[in-house]
């Protein structure tokens, strides 16, 4: 086994903040009451910290490092079908993906949230209901995502929720790493 440093602090505390504003507002804030607006405010500059941290922070951290490459999608849903163990010490193809469907599904609730509560927009429809369609997609996609990294954990060795909260991926001397 060896132990690599990859998720910063700033990663880390983002990673968990966000699940939480998300769970908060989803599961256990009343809609309609301000502390939900409020939540919504910090789920959204958590975004915005993180999309600028995407630009200038550690290397694992930046958009750049995880935009996967031509054939990067394929050879990882090959790998998963053909049950090789490889993995990647930072964001996997379909882990990049994953982020950046929750990182466009937190703006988009933030901004139908945010119109909501607009002139213009109080009591519009079709706003409403798209916040409660994005809120629902975001919804499918963090349990996407759960399956996913338990499954990732199971296939290749590599505790992804503990790497998550340590910043350290330790990955089996029989895996094959991808940097």
């Amino acid at each position: 086994m060896t132990r690599y440093k990859v998720w910063d602090p700033a990663i880390r505390v983002f990673h968990w903040a966000l699940a939480a504003g998300f769970i908060a507002n989803a599961f256990l804030i009343d809609d309609d009451a301000k502390l939900h607006e409020w939540v919504g405010y910090g789920v959204m500059a958590l975004v915005g910290l993180r999309i600028l941290w995407g630009f200038i922070g550690p290397r694992h951290a930046r958009f750049a490092s995880f935009i996967p490459g031509p054939g990067g999608v394929t050879r990882q849903i090959t790998d998963m079908a053909l049950r090789r163990r490889r993995t990647h010490l930072g964001h996997s193809p379909l882990g990049a993906f994953m982020i950046a469907n929750l990182l466009l599904s937190m703006l988009a609730i933030g901004a139908t949230g945010y119109l909501m509560t607009t002139n213009a927009f109080w009591g519009v429809e079709w706003v409403e209901e798209a916040h409660e369609a994005f809120v629902l997609w975001a919804e499918l996609s963090v349990l996407a995502h759960v399956a996913a990294v338990v499954l990732e954990s199971l296939r290749t060795g590599v505790n992804l929720p503990r790497a998550m909260i340590t910043g350290c991926k330790t990955v089996p001397d029989d895996v094959k790493l991808e940097t």
